[in-house]
Protein backbone atom coordinates (compact mmCIF):
# COMPACT_ATOMS: atom_id res chain seq x y z
CA UNK A 1 0.00 0.00 0.00
CA UNK A 2 1.49 3.34 -1.18
CA UNK A 3 5.18 2.65 -1.46
CA UNK A 4 5.70 -0.19 -3.31
CA UNK A 5 9.06 -2.26 -2.49
CA UNK A 6 10.65 -1.67 -5.51
CA UNK A 7 10.61 2.30 -4.98
CA UNK A 8 12.69 1.80 -1.73
CA UNK A 9 16.27 2.58 -1.50
CA UNK A 10 19.16 0.03 -0.27
CA UNK A 11 18.79 -0.67 3.38
CA UNK A 12 15.39 1.05 3.83
CA UNK A 13 12.64 -1.06 5.66
CA UNK A 14 8.85 -0.35 5.79
CA UNK A 15 7.61 0.54 9.47
CA UNK A 16 3.82 1.42 8.79
CA UNK A 17 1.54 1.56 6.50
CA UNK A 18 -1.34 3.06 6.95
CA UNK A 19 -4.83 5.06 5.65
CA UNK A 20 -6.58 7.74 7.74
CA UNK A 21 -8.80 6.69 10.33
CA UNK A 22 -12.08 4.68 9.35
CA UNK A 23 -14.55 7.45 11.01
CA UNK A 24 -13.47 9.48 7.59
CA UNK A 25 -16.20 7.02 6.07
CA UNK A 26 -18.94 7.83 8.69
CA UNK A 27 -20.63 10.36 6.46
CA UNK A 28 -20.35 8.85 3.37
CA UNK A 29 -21.81 5.83 5.16
CA UNK A 30 -25.09 7.48 6.11
CA UNK A 31 -25.17 9.36 3.09
CA UNK A 32 -25.49 6.26 1.42
CA UNK A 33 -27.88 4.76 3.85
CA UNK A 34 -29.66 7.96 3.54
CA UNK A 35 -29.97 8.32 -0.28
CA UNK A 36 -31.00 4.47 -0.69
CA UNK A 37 -33.60 4.75 2.14
CA UNK A 38 -34.73 8.41 0.35
CA UNK A 39 -34.69 6.93 -3.47
CA UNK A 40 -36.12 3.48 -2.15
CA UNK A 41 -38.91 5.84 -0.62
CA UNK A 42 -39.96 7.68 -3.45
CA UNK A 43 -39.64 5.25 -5.55
CA UNK A 44 -42.05 3.03 -3.73
CA UNK A 45 -44.91 5.49 -2.57
CA UNK A 46 -44.63 7.20 -6.23
CA UNK A 47 -48.14 7.58 -7.58
CA UNK A 48 -49.09 6.14 -10.37
CA UNK A 49 -49.49 8.67 -13.17
CA UNK A 50 -49.07 9.61 -16.52
CA UNK A 51 -45.55 10.52 -16.56
CA UNK A 52 -44.79 7.88 -13.96
CA UNK A 53 -41.80 5.93 -15.78
CA UNK A 54 -39.90 8.87 -16.28
CA UNK A 55 -39.97 9.95 -12.99
CA UNK A 56 -39.09 6.56 -11.96
CA UNK A 57 -35.80 7.18 -14.10
CA UNK A 58 -35.43 10.68 -12.37
CA UNK A 59 -34.96 9.34 -8.90
CA UNK A 60 -32.53 6.50 -10.29
CA UNK A 61 -30.46 9.08 -11.91
CA UNK A 62 -30.60 12.09 -8.79
CA UNK A 63 -29.85 8.80 -6.55
CA UNK A 64 -27.04 7.45 -8.25
CA UNK A 65 -25.59 10.71 -8.83
CA UNK A 66 -25.75 11.51 -4.95
CA UNK A 67 -24.22 8.33 -4.13
CA UNK A 68 -20.76 9.05 -6.29
CA UNK A 69 -20.66 12.58 -5.08
CA UNK A 70 -21.68 11.60 -1.32
CA UNK A 71 -20.46 8.34 -0.82
CA UNK A 72 -18.26 6.69 -3.99
CA UNK A 73 -15.90 9.37 -4.21
CA UNK A 74 -15.02 10.38 -0.11
CA UNK A 75 -14.80 6.25 -0.09
CA UNK A 76 -12.23 6.29 -3.42
CA UNK A 77 -10.29 9.20 -1.67
CA UNK A 78 -9.91 7.22 1.55
CA UNK A 79 -9.08 4.60 0.34
CA UNK A 80 -6.00 6.58 -2.19
CA UNK A 81 -4.55 8.29 0.30
CA UNK A 82 -2.05 6.45 2.54
CA UNK A 83 0.89 7.16 4.62
CA UNK A 84 4.21 4.80 4.69
CA UNK A 85 6.78 5.38 7.27
CA UNK A 86 9.90 4.08 6.39
CA UNK A 87 13.57 3.98 8.18
CA UNK A 88 14.21 6.87 5.55
CA UNK A 89 11.49 8.79 5.00
CA UNK A 90 7.75 9.60 5.64
CA UNK A 91 5.68 9.42 2.45
CA UNK A 92 1.82 10.84 1.92
CA UNK A 93 -0.30 9.51 -0.83
CA UNK A 94 -2.90 11.15 -1.98
CA UNK A 95 -5.14 11.44 -5.35
CA UNK A 96 -8.10 8.84 -7.22
CA UNK A 97 -7.33 10.14 -10.77
CA UNK A 98 -4.20 12.19 -10.28
CA UNK A 99 -1.83 10.87 -7.59
CA UNK A 100 0.20 13.12 -5.97
CA UNK A 101 3.10 11.75 -3.59
CA UNK A 102 4.85 13.78 -1.07
CA UNK A 103 8.52 12.42 0.63
CA UNK A 104 9.45 13.93 3.65
CA UNK A 105 13.17 12.65 4.23
CA UNK A 106 13.99 11.60 8.09
CA UNK A 107 16.87 14.13 8.07
CA UNK A 108 14.51 17.20 6.98
CA UNK A 109 12.43 16.66 10.21
CA UNK A 110 12.53 19.22 12.78
CA UNK A 111 9.67 18.86 14.91
CA UNK A 112 6.72 16.37 15.32
CA UNK A 113 3.41 17.26 17.52
CA UNK A 114 0.08 14.93 18.24
CA UNK A 115 -3.45 16.47 18.81
CA UNK A 116 -6.08 14.69 19.83
CA UNK A 117 -9.70 16.23 20.51
CA UNK A 118 -11.75 14.15 22.73
CA UNK A 119 -14.18 12.27 20.40
CA UNK A 120 -10.31 11.46 18.28
CA UNK A 121 -9.17 9.76 21.97
CA UNK A 122 -12.63 7.89 21.73
CA UNK A 123 -11.81 6.88 18.49
CA UNK A 124 -7.96 6.42 18.63
CA UNK A 125 -6.69 8.53 15.99
CA UNK A 126 -5.48 12.42 16.13
CA UNK A 127 -3.82 15.11 14.32
CA UNK A 128 -0.21 14.96 13.33
CA UNK A 129 1.80 17.82 12.41
CA UNK A 130 5.48 17.37 10.97
CA UNK A 131 7.70 20.31 10.07
CA UNK A 132 10.38 19.76 7.81
CA UNK A 133 13.03 21.94 6.68
CA UNK A 134 12.56 21.07 3.33
CA UNK A 135 9.81 22.57 0.83
CA UNK A 136 6.51 21.20 2.35
CA UNK A 137 7.52 23.16 5.60
CA UNK A 138 5.05 22.38 7.83
CA UNK A 139 2.74 19.64 7.24
CA UNK A 140 -0.85 18.88 9.08
CA UNK A 141 -1.98 15.13 8.89
CA UNK A 142 -5.82 14.52 10.50
CA UNK A 143 -7.22 11.51 11.51
CA UNK A 144 -4.32 9.12 11.34
CA UNK A 145 -5.18 6.30 12.96
CA UNK A 146 -3.22 4.83 16.49
CA UNK A 147 -1.50 8.40 16.42
CA UNK A 148 0.52 7.48 19.92
CA UNK A 149 1.94 4.42 17.88
CA UNK A 150 3.05 6.51 14.58
CA UNK A 151 4.15 9.24 16.76
CA UNK A 152 6.94 7.12 18.57
CA UNK A 153 7.82 5.12 15.60
CA UNK A 154 8.23 8.69 14.02
CA UNK A 155 10.68 9.76 17.06
CA UNK A 156 12.30 5.87 16.47
CA UNK A 157 12.91 6.66 13.00
CA UNK A 158 14.13 9.90 13.23
CA UNK A 159 16.40 8.78 16.23
CA UNK A 160 17.90 6.21 13.52
CA UNK A 161 18.39 8.86 11.00
CA UNK A 162 20.37 11.06 13.53
CA UNK A 163 21.94 7.79 14.52
CA UNK A 164 22.63 6.14 11.59
CA UNK A 165 21.81 3.01 12.87
CA UNK A 166 18.36 0.99 12.47
CA UNK A 167 16.84 0.13 14.93
CA UNK A 168 14.75 -3.32 15.23
CA UNK A 169 11.03 -2.76 14.26
CA UNK A 170 9.06 -2.94 17.80
CA UNK A 171 12.02 -2.31 19.96
CA UNK A 172 12.10 0.08 22.28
Amino acid sequence: MGLPDHHMTEGERRIRSFHPHWKRLIGPFLALILIIAGSGAALFLMPDFEYRSYALIAVAVVAVGLLTVWSFIPYLRWKNTSYVLTSHRFTIGTGVLNKSIDDIPMTKVNTVSADQTLMERLFGCGTLVVESAGDQGRITLRDIPRIQEVRAELFRALDDASDGEPSEPGGR
